[in-house]
């Protein structure tokens, strides 16, 4: 969601094509996915306000659409602005690949599990997370039980999914939707019947909650810990997951974070990244984010970490290939352009 405010002092949250506001030392810059950042209080202000209490130095947020952002460093190669990357997969593999991250093996990276951290230390993930869909819960009273349920023509302009190769949630659609089909030919037959009840793209998914809970939209897609915290502004929303071959499924959908090669201010880059890693931190992930804390020695024991936990009773959780994803990304992208007309 691109919220265009400045919280004086602490945290700049500027529009994502902005220039930067600070250039100076003792200020360190992230680009990030939407997500943390939502709502009053969030888990990342709440960090970023801790961090600058702590060491003195001032946090400047950025935010935009999963791909937006990794674009945005991708332009700014030659001369970087950013010290941190936070974003979704398979979006933080592709800057891993495009050459935009350096390594960095964070403090306490140990208590993080293998399949969540790149082999060359270019990133680690930072919150636990998953792909899902939400409803209008006012407007329908029993949710969408499949994905061929979503074809039915009272869905006609109230669907909207974020746009694959832009949105990280909006290519996890294209991707569960490869699965839930069995294969990308019934997954792409499948998204281009979708198109008549589609009303088009959208480059962020975050702002999508908000059409749904007014009525404007009855169905759209999110991630887990965004739409838990929305629901907070958001009472109409509900979550769910559409059932495809295999019942309702899913897949993880972590934040990864990342030092942007050639940042700026890197040890400032790297001092933010240990405290968002931080134990104390990640033990505030459920109770702020309303994600799920990526170490191993923090355990969810509140009632958000409780039911967060719940919500996926049933729910089938699969692992994409992240490394065939990213190679077949911008084919599947073109393809999907192609079959949707979008």
């Amino acid at each position: 969601m691109l919220r265009g405010r400045i919280i004086a002092g602490i945290c700049a949250l500027i529009a994502p094509w902005a220039a930067p506001a600070f250039a100076a030392s003792g200020v360190v810059t992230i680009y990030s996915a939407d997500g943390l950042h939502d709502g009053s209080p969030n888990w990342y202000q709440n960090q970023f306000d801790a961090f600058t209490k702590a060491t003195g130095i001032k946090v400047q947020y950025i935010e935009g659409g999963s791909g937006g952002v990794v674009e945005r460093v991708a332009k700014e190669q030659s001369n970087p602005q950013a010290d941190v990357l936070v974003t979704l997969p398979p979006f933080i593999q592709k800057a891993a690949a495009d050459g935009l991250l350096q390594p960095y093996t964070p403090a306490g990276a140990e208590t993080i599990d293998a399949a969540q951290k790149d082999a060359g230390g270019l990133y680690v993930a930072l919150v636990n997370n998953y792909m899902d869909f939400i409803y209008n819960g006012a407007v329908l009273k029993d949710q969408p039980k499949s994905f061929e349920d979503l074809l039915d023509p009272k869905f006609k302009g109230k669907i909207q999914y974020s746009t694959p190769g832009q949105a990280g949630d909006g290519t996890a659609v294209m991707i569960e939707v490869f699965h839930a089909f069995g294969g990308k030919d019934a997954g792409f037959d499948f998204l281009k019947k979708l198109q008549a009840n589609n009303v088009g793209p959208s480059a962020s998914t975050g702002k999508l909650t908000a059409l749904v809970n007014k009525g404007e939209l009855f169905v759209a897609n999110g991630d887990l810990q965004m739409n838990v915290d929305q629901t907070k502004q958001n009472p109409n929303i509900r979550i769910f997951w559409p059932a495809g071959k295999d019942g309702p499924s899913t897949f993880a959908l972590p934040y990864y974070v990342g030092l942007v090669k050639g940042a700026p201010d890197a040890e400032n880059g790297k001092k933010l990244i240990d405290f968002l890693l931080s134990k104390e931190a990640q033990s505030t992930v459920t109770s702020v984010a309303l994600g799920l804390p990526v170490r191993k020695d923090v355990t969810p024991s509140d009632e958000a970490g409780k039911r967060l936990v719940k919500m996926l009773d049933g729910v089938n959780v699969w692992t994409p290939d992240w490394a065939q994803v990213l190679k077949d990304l911008q084919a599947d992208v073109a393809k999907w352009h192609e079959v949707t007309g979008s």
